[in-house]
């Protein structure tokens, strides 16, 4: 069942089961707010069961740019396209959100983030390999985030 992410009234809803619920969910706000106001995009998330696809997309990104395979169990995520670009969202147990931006146009941006909830460690396969930059959100308290450039091309989730 699809859920609309609520800004104004943040709310735990598929997310319960993660020790940061509370700051997960504020990090999935404060993403649909972006979205909301950058586009006038309506962030809708899944059951990691229902977006299937849209997981091992994400999954598939990962392991052939950088091998890493994420340990925690994806709890949401969600695909959209807006300003040119396939947008891919996993919303993690361990309190991780993992966007894929890929660019629809060729020579278009392409990317993987990543945002750390407030309250969690860095994943063990993360620590190593990347550096995380602080940013305060009134949605989501402190997030900590980095990213990398995506080389390989991958057909995007839909």
């Amino acid at each position: 069942m699809s859920y609309v992410v609520d800004f104004v009234n943040v709310s735990t809803v598929g997310l319960e089961s993660s020790p940061v619920a509370d700051a997960l969910a504020g990090l999935r706000a404060n993403e649909a707010r972006y979205y909301k106001n950058k586009y006038d995009h309506v962030f809708t998330s899944y059951p990691a069961a229902e977006a299937a696809e849209t997981v091992d997309y994400v999954g598939k990104v990962l392991k052939d740019e950088r091998d890493i395979v994420i340990a925690s169990r994806p709890l949401e995520a969600t695909s959209f396209e807006v300003g040119g670009l396939r947008m891919s969202y996993v919303f993690y147990e361990s309190g991780l959100a993992i966007n894929v931006m890929y660019g629809i146009a060729d020579g278009g941006k392409r990317a993987v983030g990543f945002k750390l909830s407030e309250g969690m460690d860095v994943p063990e396969e993360l620590a190593a390999r990347f550096k995380f930059a602080r940013q305060k959100s009134k949605l989501a308290g402190v997030i900590r985030g980095s990213f990398f450039v995506i080389k390989g091309e991958y057909e995007a989730t839909r």
